[in-house]
């Protein structure tokens, strides 16, 4: 009869950190973003129909980074509870805490055991209040345990990176823009030349306590992350200022336009005789109706 093969205790649970380490680094990083009127969710994800960022209860969301079908059926499972929940007390009975508690239960009993392998997932709970002191952020790993994180947060990916960025250009109780710039930013630097994200690759969601219904949770569309990001993108060099008196300029100075060149003219109300890369007469402007 053959002895088992022996493995410490150790070096188990080692092997486990790093086997789900591996998994979770392979994946987009999720930032999440505490703002003015709310905690921001956002992550690159260019799939239109998985999610990593959803709703759970009225004023609680779940982010999470990995594999899609664990953190799906925790997922569900999560918001089965807060259903239940509700239900069976009060809807003001559901909170991020108690949830996240559940959660680190799962994952650190999972984690431990040695009949299955452990969850390659992290994920994010928030939770808004009435005002903006009262807002959660809790960060679970794959082995159970529970952070607490304030102003901002980041998991899966080059986490370390983004973070970094963050921790230099975050702002206390920003506008939703601004927030979501830093974000957007965030997820796009890297340690060699940064880039910008399409905003169709763009997954982002908010709990917005400004709303006026029970469910704080919105989904934020291409269209209006267009509005939100307008302008942004690398700066480009403005173009160098003409010399004095160069063809197809106004002088600066005072002194008579270059008469060599033929498009150059003076400013004024009067119409060119005749458009001097065409040769064609100018287009009259339509007369004035009374």
């Amino acid at each position: 009869m053959s002895m088992p093969f022996y493995v410490s205790p150790e070096q188990l649970m080692k092997d486990r950190a790093d086997f789900a380490r591996k998994g979770i680094g392979r994946g987009r990083s999720v930032v999440a973003v505490q703002y003015a009127d709310g905690v921001l969710f956002a992550s690159e994800n260019p799939s239109q129909a998985l999610h990593k960022v959803s709703e759970i209860y009225d004023r609680i969301a779940f982010a999470a980074v990995g594999r899609y079908n664990e953190f799906e059926n925790l997922r569900i499972a999560g918001v089965r509870l807060a259903d239940m929940r509700g239900y069976a007390y009060d809807r003001r009975d559901v909170t991020g805490r108690a949830l996240a508690n559940a959660y680190a239960q799962t994952l650190g009993t999972i984690f431990s055991s040695g009949g299955e392998k452990p969850y390659e997932v992290e994920l994010f709970v928030g939770e808004i209040g009435d005002v903006a002191a009262d807002d959660q952020l809790y960060r679970l790993t794959y082995d159970g345990q529970v952070a607490d994180e304030h102003g901002y947060a980041v998991m899966g990916g080059a986490a370390d990176v983004v973070a970094g960025y963050l921790e230099e250009h975050y702002t206390e109780g920003a506008p939703l823009s601004d927030a979501l710039g830093v974000a957007v930013a965030a997820l796009g630097h890297t340690e060699g030349e940064d880039r910008v994200i399409p905003v169709a690759d763009l997954e982002v969601a908010v709990l917005d306590r400004t709303r006026t219904q029970p469910r704080k949770f919105v989904r934020l569309r291409p269209a209006r992350l267009d509005q939100l990001l307008a302008g942004r993108g690398p700066a480009t060099p403005a173009d160098p200022l003409p010399e004095d008196n160069a063809p197809g300029t106004v002088p600066t100075d005072g002194g008579p336009d270059d008469p060599a060149d033929p498009t150059d003219q003076v400013s004024g109300d009067v119409a060119p005789l005749e458009d001097p890369l065409t040769g064609e007469p100018p287009i009259a402007p339509p007369p004035d109706r009374k």
